[in-house]
């Protein structure tokens, strides 16, 4: 008797980049394209949410919208809070009143949301499934999308948390562990991208000081990224995983000022999941 199938969407982190997950996704929803469970690092849990409360367009909605307010993301926020990306407004003011997250459908909907962060004191993943968006889910998706440097510590339950992406940046790996056995993969970065290694690491090894298996999480990302996106070309390749990237570098900033350019990035998602999404039913069976 063979496993039983369980699909599975793993989305990439990037910061702005995030904005081509959110095109990719929305014409997904578009197409009836379903699945029993995502994973989303950083970007991809903070956008990525968005197919599990079913809400087409969202995402770069309000990016663009709120691009050039300082509550949302600005120099003038990490002075005065110690975030870039203003904590009461991205996870209360925004999905509460100004651009309405559907909590209901989220909690309704039996697709499994998983996040990602990083613990500071190990320099490991943790992986949080998310069930309802309330408060906790809400802590666990800024902690999963808190760069470092330019984020406070997310501390929950007893843990000390920040971005996913140091620790299992495409947790290719991770989610067939949990079960799913045919997935999708998004990634944010081109075929044939090599992560370099971080060159802020002087600045990092002053503020970490303290956790040292952080630090060296953070100075061999590189390797470890690297090693993920040749396992997700070799499971590619052998038509054991569907892939979806950019055409090549989208080159957006990590806080992006300009709502043109916010949509640029959508739209590419948009286009290249468009031009694939008879490739991508026929994949899923649908």
């Amino acid at each position: 008797m063979g496993q039983e199938r369980k699909t599975g969407l793993i989305m990439e982190g990037g910061a702005m980049r995030g904005l081509f997950t959110s095109g990719v996704i929305d014409v997904m929803m578009e197409n009836g394209i379903t699945f029993d469970g995502a994973i989303g690092v950083s970007a991809g849990a903070t956008f990525g949410c968005n197919i599990k409360s079913k809400q087409i367009g969202r995402a770069a909605r309000y990016c663009a919208a709120y691009c050039n307010d300082d509550r949302f993301a600005s120099l003038n926020s990490l002075i005065k809070t110690g975030d870039i990306y203003g904590v009461d407004f991205c996870y209360r003011e925004l999905p509460q009143e100004l651009d309405p997250f559907d909590f209901e459908t989220f909690t309704n909907n039996p697709m499994e949301f998983y996040v990602v962060a990083t613990d500071i004191e190990t320099g490991k993943a943790v992986y949080h499934k998310c069930s309802d968006a309330g408060d906790n889910d809400m802590q666990w998706i800024r902690a999963s999308a808190s760069m470092p440097l330019v984020s406070r510590t997310v501390e929950i339950g007893g843990r000390k948390l920040l971005d996913g992406g140091m620790s299992d940046s495409i947790p290719a790996a991770g989610f067939e562990k949990l079960g799913f056995n045919h997935n999708v993969a998004i990634l944010t970065q081109p075929l044939g991208y090599i992560k370099h290694k971080n060159e802020y690491m002087i600045p990092i090894k002053i503020k970490y000081r303290n956790y040292p298996n952080l630090v060296n999480a953070i100075a061999n990302r590189h390797k470890k990224y690297n090693a993920q996106t040749t396992y997700i070309r070799k499971k590619e390749l052998e038509g054991e995983l569907f892939v979806i990237r950019p055409p090549k570098a989208l080159e957006v900033g990590s806080v992006e000022r300009d709502a043109s350019e916010i949509m640029r990035v959508y739209e590419i998602g948009r286009r290249t999941m468009t031009e694939r999404i008879e490739e991508l039913k026929e994949y899923m069976g649908v």
